[in-house]
């Protein structure tokens, strides 16, 4: 998805250290409260006309597809690129469906326009650890089986 002049102003760091820990801070809650597993990819040019075919080629290189309920989720973003995409692995996919997918980057897109960056990326976070929540709820045997770091790429 083309998001416009959305990004505008961003330099290479695109976020403060303050930001990032938010990002990361807002992962870490999302998967307190399930077996889901949400990981945030970031870099400044999307190497694929379409970044859902990037965010695809990512989630494999990442290893997504291993978590035991297939229950990971990445949200990706090209920053100088102003593109972005969000896939969920099948175990997700197929209980939420694409609307749900559609909604957040509707929604996302809104926060973006309002140069609310950090916030739109937290919110997202927040509301796919809540879909996650209700559908893979938190056990008390589940493993933390994804870095909650941000992956910075190129």
């Amino acid at each position: 998805m083309n998001l416009l002049n959305i990004f505008a102003g961003k330099q290479k760091a695109f976020f403060s250290m303050e930001e990032e820990e938010r990002m990361v801070e807002a992962i870490r809650s999302a998967e307190k409260q399930t077996s889901g597993e949400v990981r945030l990819y970031i870099e400044s040019h999307c190497k694929m006309v379409d970044p859902l075919d990037r965010a695809k080629e990512l989630f494999v290189q990442l290893e997504m597809m291993k978590t035991k309920d297939r229950n990971a989720v990445l949200l990706y973003f090209a920053m100088k690129d102003r593109q972005m995409a969000i896939l969920g692995d099948e175990g997700i996919h197929q209980r939420l469906g694409q609307e749900f997918w559609n909604n957040e980057i509707k929604t996302i897109v809104a926060d973006f326009k309002q140069h609310q960056i950090v916030d739109g990326i937290c919110h997202m976070i927040g509301d796919v650890g809540a879909a996650l929540k209700s559908n893979f709820p938190y056990t008390s045997d589940d493993k933390n089986e994804l870095s909650d770091g941000i992956v910075f790429g190129k």
